[in-house]
């Protein structure tokens, strides 16, 4: 997978002139992209996600769209809606901030449940549906959702359903002291943004995501990834599993980043470092975990830790 592991390098380098750091993050991103998933970043303002959006939409020369959500939000505004051309004299489709390659859905959360229904056939079916008549999105087609995990005032809480339908969830998390020096330094003068090129295309991306679909997964292999989705649903402090929908989604991030690396198979090593990224945010845990303060990526961890690795 020479092609994808050079185009993914020259991608991660380009978006490394705007964000510092977050190495494996911007990894992880682009095995949301490759994977034809979505992702949802999830932390406190301020850290870089609107940026590195805007970065990764930039060097793929993508159409980019920031829809800030909120309580008065509705479907329309996102998906679009036919108006009446006076001057034509007929109905037109003018459409919404959906209809771009990257599209950052900014505080999720904070959108109402319709709305949010709406973004969910978007991310499903990579169509949206206006007045009765659906319209295909562009391709590739990635929804980078923010979530503050702090502040829930005022939110509505994703539903399980809409929370399976993003292939990764990932952190930013903050800066160290020499990366945040190093973001005064390269922002004193100008926005690096404003003389950002593109490195790919959006047709290279296309074509991209169809070679990660030839990555090899070895039976062994299989068989590890359904026993680890399998055992989040017969474990005692779980009280919804993951869903095949689960499994389809790790082995997809782990042909992505396994192309990514340079490989055309994918090893139990890629399911283990993933596992926490794919499987955490599918689980709803038992009253008991939660009052214990137990969270779900203790849990992949500990099953992904008990399961025999196949060694070949």
């Amino acid at each position: 997978m020479k092609n994808v592991a050079e185009t993914g390098r020259e991608i991660k380098e380009n978006i490394s002139k705007l964000i510092v750091g977050k190495e494996e993050t911007i990894d992880l991103l682009l095995v949301g992209l490759l994977a034809k998933g979505h992702v949802l970043l999830e932390d406190v303002p301020g850290v870089g996600k609107t940026m590195l959006a805007r970065g990764l939409a930039a060097s793929i020369a993508g159409e980019f769209y920031r829809i800030q959500f909120t309580p008065d939000l509705l479907p329309s505004d996102i998906t679009g809606i036919n108006f009446y051309n006076q001057k034509e004299g007929q109905f037109e489709f003018r459409e919404g901030p959906l209809f771009g390659n990257i599209v950052l859905a900014d505080e999720i959360n904070r959108a109402t449940p319709r709305t949010q229904s709406a973004l969910l056939e978007a991310m499903q079916e990579g169509q949206v549906s206006v007045d009765g008549v659906t319209r295909g999105l562009p391709k590739p087609f990635l929804v980078m959702a923010t979530q503050n995990p702090v502040e829930m005032s005022g939110t509505f809480p994703l539903p399980e359903a809409q929370l399976d339908r993003f292939l990764l969830r990932l952190p930013m998390g903050y800066p160290t002291l020499e990366e945040e020096m190093e973001i005064t330094r390269r922002f004193q003068k100008a926005d690096p943004l404003s003389s950002f090129e593109a490195v790919v295309s959006v047709e290279d991306i296309a074509e991209l995501q169809k070679l990660v679909k030839e990555v090899e997964v070895s039976e062994d292999v299989r068989e590890y990834l359904a026993n680890v989705v399998r055992k989040t649903r017969e474990h005692q402090a779980v009280e919804l599993g993951a869903s095949p929908r689960a499994s389809l989604a790790l082995m997809s991030s782990a042909q992505a980043l396994a192309a990514l690396q340079g490989r055309d198979f994918v090893t139990p090593d890629d399911i283990k470092y993933l596992a926490e990224y794919v499987l955490a945010h599918r689980l709803v845990l038992g009253a008991k975990a939660r009052l214990e303060g137990g969270t779900a990526a203790e849990i992949i961890n500990d099953i992904v830790g008990e399961i025999p690795v196949p060694v070949e």
